[in-house]
């Protein structure tokens, strides 16, 4: 079948006069516009609801997945606008619409709408999310094939496709802005105003063009599609459109998992959320821009490739690659796959009457692939099993349209067998890797904070140990040998900063400490019978893990001392407890390979020290692969006029380094000899770096490529 080319205005309707090539601006500067606003307010608003929710990758993950509902919805009302209601209508019900979303404006989230621990985090971002910017976004979803419409109906074109590319780039350009130039200039709070005051100024434009469109005459979309079959352009076939629908999901649902992985494996950070989105934008943008870029014959050894290092990555868990080559393999791998589900719907698009369908089955599409990452998947699976499932969908989709293809017998043959011989291979490869799992695994189970797994070490030496690993990171660990079991070890050993701080103190009486971050409760092995003890967890699985597999809390609770756990965000439920004046506070809460932001910013170690005795102990766990976290102690430390001090160690029977930083107005503990080795030094920062509150975090300057935040000085 012929599909008929994308066409400009000016193909059709030859040189435009002055004014109607000012309205046709009109219409680009509207689109463009409303793009930048969708793909700004995304990363903006989960970063301010970041903190609200533990830091975790799966914040991204859920907003995501509401934003791809809001572009169904933009779709929905676009379709529904266009082709039920007459143009005078249309301008008054748009119109009506923009002013309300305006009268919500800043999107600034309510202070009513912090969780409180309890409900279905998951329900709770969806909500809050819907009534901070649902309309605005839904609107914003809408411009694109609604402007696309007013103007084919208005010059009597061909469909705008040019438009629906511009769009997209308009989103790329608000992406990419965001983390390298918006976030590093401006507080959270100042961009939330500053994008209000621009939506504005996009409601003025949108109601200018649907005044315009005000002007038209009626035109159904089933007068439209009897135009459209006297011109020889019938209507898609069912089979037509459920291809639209899978490519779309495709290509959606992997951008969400290879997000999901990558923020789950680094950090949650918008700089990490949204390079996979502005990728998969691009392929949109190429793709509909111009045709000719994707070449199925050329693409298909590309697919073949980039399904294959999807599946090497998943399946040999490559954590301990350096970064420099796990990020570039999966985003290059997305980008092809992406490229390839664009470029195979840019051959089946349709003719004008079904511009709008065509681009709602798209945004279904989306909603559906998201949807089953992000909601459906964590509640489903043990582990991140949704991953391979759609590597091989997505292989075998491609199989099935590399075999109707036209081409000579003997290639087409060849084609079909290899592909097919390598969609058998992979799916019994990954079905492999999962089993293998689960054997190597004593337990494995998923929720909202992402995957916990226990195994043991297979030696079943004297020196064998039980990790708990979430994801693909290893969150502590216990000796199973007797002799060795109540032995701190890990990152917590008494050669670690936070050791050594609790047992100075505790070698001169009881001790009233506090633990954000259980893990698997290696800091309550330092337990003893008088000392007073908080441990704060956000994830329940992780107390029934520790209390079940691990031994160090039980007997914590067993040894006469006041131990309590406390479940919720641990600086959520600090700033809601009366003051502890505890002696230590360990800050231990990793989400992704990183501590979460919220928890090192300034204004966290106000509420940190509010906890504290005056000459208390901070004890900050910043061990990470990544990210240079000294500076951003170093500065909170000034804040609250507290000397910051770094003690690295290697962690207890094994290689890896313990790095926690000590902060305390204590001068006495931190000239004691064991805080003044070669292994330790002042916390510092560069002159350049103001450090992180509530509302700036960027981890741009923190960046090994940038390498300018921190000076360290040793004694």
């Amino acid at each position: 079948m012929r599909y008929p080319r994308a066409m400009s205005a000016q193909s059709n309707v030859g040189p435009l006069p002055t004014t109607q090539a000012r309205r046709t601006s009109l219409y680009a500067v509207t689109v463009i516009v409303g793009a930048c606003l969708l793909f700004l307010v995304q990363p903006l608003i989960a970063k301010i609801i970041l903190p609200w929710f533990g830091g975790t990758s799966s914040v991204w993950s859920a907003a995501l997945v509401f934003f791809q509902a809001c572009v169904l919805g933009g779709y929905t009302y676009a379709h529904w606008l266009t082709t039920r209601v007459s143009p005078q209508k249309q301008a008054t019900i748009h119109g009506v619409l923009l002013l309300v979303s305006c009268l919500t404006m800043p999107i600034l989230p309510s202070e009513a709408l912090r969780p409180d621990g309890n409900a279905d985090p998951t329900l709770q971002i969806l909500l809050l999310l819907t009534l901070t910017v649902g309309l605005p976004s839904l609107l914003l979803s809408s411009t694109s094939p609604l402007m696309q419409v007013w103007y084919m109906r208005r010059t009597g074109s061909e469909p705008p496709y040019w438009m629906f590319a511009l769009s997209n780039a308009g989103s790329l350009l608000a992406l990419l802005s965001f983390p390298l130039l918006l976030e590093p200039a401006f507080s959270s709070q100042v961009l939330a105003i500053g994008w209000s005051v621009l939506f504005v100024i996009y409601a003025l434009l949108a109601i200018a063009v649907a005044r315009l469109n005000s002007k038209q005459s009626t035109v159904t979309e089933a007068a439209m599609g009897d135009i459209a079959a006297s011109r020889g352009a019938p209507a898609p076939p069912l089979g037509q459109m459920v291809l639209w629908l899978v490519l779309s999901a495709c290509a959606s649902g992997l951008l969400v998992t290879v997000s999901a992985n990558l923020s789950a494996n680094v950090a949650p950070i918008p700089l990490l959320w949204v390079v996979p989105l502005a990728l998969y934008l691009l392929t949109f943008i190429l793709a509909f821009g111009n045709r000719r870029v994707y070449h199925p014959t050329g693409f298909f050894p590309l697919v073949a490739l980039a399904i294959g290092g999807l599946a090497y990555l998943y399946m040999q868990r490559l954590s301990n690659w350096p970064i420099q080559y796990v990020i570039p393999l999966y985003l290059a791998s997305l980008f092809v796959i992406c490229m390839a589900c664009h470029g195979e719907l840019v051959l089946r698009r349709p003719a004008g009457p079904y511009l709008t369908r065509f681009y709602l089955l798209i945004s279904l599409g989306g909603v559906l692939g998201g949807a089953f990452v992000g909601l459906i998947a964590p509640n489903v699976f043990t582990t991140y099993v949704e991953f391979p499932v759609l590597l091989v969908v997505i292989a075998e989709v491609y199989v099935i349209l590399q075999w109707h293809r036209r081409g000579s017998r003997r290639t087409l043959w060849l084609v079909r067998t290899v592909m097919v011989l390598g969609v058998i291979t992979l799916l019994a490869q990954l079905m492999g890797s999962e089993i293998q799992t689960r054997q190597d695994n004593m337990l494995v189970q998923r929720n909202f904070y992402g995957t916990l797994s226990v195994q043991d070490d297979p030696s079943g030496d004297e020196l064998a140990r039980r990790y708990l690993i979430h994801g693909t990171i290893s969150h502590g660990y216990q000796y199973l040998h007797e002799k060795y079991r109540r032995l701190p070890s890990s990152y917590f050993s008494k050669h670690s900063g936070a050791g050594l701080a609790l047992t100075t103190l505790q070698a001169e009486g009881p001790v009233r400490f506090g633990v954000v971050g259980l893990g698997v409760g290696v800091m309550s092995g330092y337990v003893r019978a008088d000392d007073y003890a908080r441990l704060y967890e956000i994830n329940p699985d992780v107390v029934d893990i520790a209390d079940q597999y691990f031994t160090f809390l039980p007997a914590a609770r067993q040894s006469g001392a006041d131990v309590a756990v406390l479940l919720g965000d641990g600086r959520l439920t600090l700033e809601r407890q009366p003051p502890q004046s505890f002696d230590l506070l360990a800050i231990d809460a990793f989400s992704s390979d990183a501590i979460p932001t919220h928890l090192l910013t300034k204004e966290a170690f106000e509420l940190y020290f509010q906890h504290l005795k005056p000459d208390g102990v901070l004890a900050v766990h910043i061990s990470n692969r990544y990210i240079d976290l000294v500076p951003v102690c170093a500065r909170a430390a000034e804040h609250v006029n507290r000397s910051a001090r770094v003690v690295r160690s290697l962690s207890d029977g094994t290689y890896d380094t313990s790095i926690w930083v000590i902060v305390t107005a204590n001068e006495a503990l931190l000239k004691r000899p064991e805080f003044q080795g070669s292994n330790t030094y002042a916390a510092q920062a560069a002159d350049s770096f103001e450090g992180w509150s509530d509302q700036y975090s960027s981890v741009w300057p923190l960046l090994p490529l940038r390498g300018t935040a921190h000076k360290s000085v040793a004694n």
